[in-house]
């Protein structure tokens, strides 16, 4: 029975080197054990690094495909819209969504809207960061600040839209969609919302070194917006103008 011809010393060099080197096979160690001194041929690197698998002291790294994309995330309540699913009264479709905010170099927050559909109703909040337990939050101050009832909300696929606050969603009964990737444009409410907020309300407004005073200033914009501002896209009504049109034409 033929025995190895090696040292235990050789044998030792090479696992870490096979260590260092995971995906490196035989051919290229036995060039980095030459320059380390050391005197041995390819074949005889194949033999130890066969004999170290053998002995289970080299356990092989399992093989991923670097340019494969990872599965998504399975949800276990949110779903992608189905295309029936049309938004016909006030609160069938919240849009909610997260901007970035700095206004001075090395601060930031986040900045959460939720826009109705319909009746472009918004409600505005600022938060430290864009977590899921900010999210839940969120959806509280928007279930308080909206005069309708809401059926579904509507999110991207962001981190901050999982686990608690999808939890949160289910237990009141909403409904969540969740956008497929890159397809902001489904959206398109809230992000003009954004937009909106960002040109005539951040780019005036001086804001305190607090996210408790910049919630107040934001209360104040989102009852401006709601029941002051005129919206082009509602005739020039205000939302709440237009939800109360909306109310008596129901009620006659």
């Amino acid at each position: 029975m033929r025995r190895p011809t090696w040292s235990p010393e050789l044998e030792a060099a090479v696992l870490e080197l096979r260590k260092l080197t995971p995906g490196w096979g035989k051919d290229k160690l036995v060039v980095l054990l030459r320059h380390e001194g050391w005197q041995c041929s390819t074949s005889m690197v194949g033999r130890i690094l066969r004999k170290l698998k053998e002995k289970g002291q080299m356990v092989e790294a399992p093989i991923r495909d670097p340019w494969q994309r990872p599965r998504p995330f399975k949800r276990p309540y949110g779903i992608r819209k189905p295309k029936q699913y049309l938004a016909r009264a006030p609160g069938d479709i919240i849009q909610v969504d997260t901007a970035d905010i700095r206004p001075l170099p090395g601060w930031s927050f986040k900045h959460f809207t939720a826009c109705d559909v319909i009746t472009r109703w918004h409600v505005l909040e600022a938060r430290s960061r864009a977590t899921a337990p900010a999210a839940a939050g969120f959806l509280d101050a928007i279930l308080e600040r909206t005069p309708f009832p809401i059926r579904a909300i509507q999110v991207d696929g962001g981190s901050e839209f999982m686990a608690q606050f999808e939890t949160a969603c289910q237990e009141r009964g909403i409904q969540l969609f969740v956008l497929p990737p890159r397809s902001p444009k489904l959206n398109g409410h809230v992000e003009r919302a954004q937009r909106t907020h960002r040109e005539e309300f951040y780019r005036f407004a001086e804001l305190p070194h607090s996210l408790q005073e910049i919630n107040k200033m934001l209360r104040t914009w989102e009852g401006v917006h709601n029941c002051y501002r005129p919206h082009q896209a509602l005739g020039y009504k205000t939302p709440k103008a237009f939800y109360q049109q909306l109310l008596t034409l129901e009620g006659s």
